[in-house]
């Protein structure tokens, strides 16, 4: 008798495999958006490997890229005038500061990175003008009591919206606001130094420090973002706990600030409607200029093209630098490997 067959063994249909494969990864997915509103619920940190919404990724990759795409862009009005700065001591110092900017872009960008977008594609969408930067860094510094303002209003306005970021439920994103704040609270202080030694000089020394004021005032409270009722992002950020507070609560801690600092100093903050109002228990303050605010976030500003312009030069002369780090590292990785076959 010939042998018999062996029984063919049962498999799947493609499409039971597929049904099988789906039903899987709806799963997951379940268990992954229930450890994912846990850690929220929780006030816990999520990390780059646990599970999380595309649409959280997304919010994160945009903001913390916008984030070090300021920082890197904002090297530029200040980097102006380390040449023009008028002692070795401010130089040195402002130096100190604009090395401080890089470094807070590159620590962003790291954490961006780990939400698994690229480090170039961030490059190319700054390079492109299709990402988008904070709309303060627009605007020219004219004078050396600009960079006081800068510092002063534009980097405490920073500290003001960041300090709540330490605690953002991204992980990478809160450790590296960590430092970025220390850091940017000395950035401010240097900014009040140069306003006060300004405004107690001689009366066209202080009148140059209240002009700068009067120019980054508007400006400043507008980099909280648009009010809470024209900003899309800003409650789902807040309901992730990526967020804090809300624009307009941050812009009122602000100003509720920055008024009694800027008595301190003896200069004018430019808002004929700013008071105390002691009903709410803060200073109220006047409209600001949403159109501007929002041309120039459209591209519109007094030097969006420059700044672009600037960087993408930059970028382009630094290539070749850039070439040659990647040839080398590329051949100390190819001659690594021999060099571990000769000593063994």
């Amino acid at each position: 008798m010939s042998p018999e067959k062996p029984a063919l063994r049962a498999v799947d249909s493609p499409s039971e495999t597929t049904t099988h494969e789906a039903q899987a990864a709806a799963e997951d997915a379940r268990v992954g958006w229930e450890q994912f509103q846990q850690l929220i619920e929780e006030d816990q940190r999520v990390e780059p490997r646990d599970w999380m919404p595309q649409n959280y990724r997304k919010t994160l990759v945009r903001q913390i890229s916008q984030h070090a795409h300021s920082e890197i862009i904002g090297m530029q009005p200040e980097g102006n005038w380390i040449s023009r700065a008028p002692s070795l001591k401010r130089k040195s110092v402002l130096m100190a500061k604009v090395q401080d900017e890089a470094g807070h872009g590159l620590y962003l960008y790291s954490a961006a990175e780990t939400l698994g977008t690229s480090r170039d594609e961030m490059y190319q969408q700054l390079y492109t003008g299709k990402a988008k930067y904070s709309s303060i860094f627009n605007y020219p510094a004219r004078t050396w009591a600009d960079v006081g303002a800068v510092g002063w209003l534009v980097d405490g306005a920073a500290i003001t919206n960041q300090v709540p970021l330490c605690r953002a439920s991204f992980g990478p994103y809160g450790r590296a606001m960590v430092r970025v704040c220390k850091e940017e609270s000395f950035h401010q202080r240097q900014g009040w130094e140069i306003l006060y030694t300004l405004s107690h000089g001689t009366e066209a020394q202080k009148q140059m420090a209240q002009d700068a004021v009067d120019r980054f005032y508007g400006p400043a409270l507008q980099m909280f973002g648009p009010p809470d009722d024209e900003s899309p992002n800003s409650q789902q950020s807040m309901a992730w706990n990526i967020k804090r507070f809300s624009n307009d609560v941050l812009r009122q801690r602000f100003v509720d600030m920055i008024v009694p600092q800027a008595e301190a100093l003896g200069l004018t903050l430019p808002d004929p409607d700013l008071k105390w109002n002691e009903e709410r228990g803060h200073y109220d303050y006047g409209d600001l200029d949403w159109d501007e605010f929002f041309s120039v976030v459209k591209g519109n500003g007094p030097l969006n093209h420059q700044r672009l312009a600037h960087y993408r030069a930059a970028r382009d002369d630094g290539a070749w630098v850039r070439e040659a780090a990647a040839a080398y590292a590329a051949k100390q990785a190819e001659a690594s490997p021999r060099s571990a076959l000769l000593s063994a």
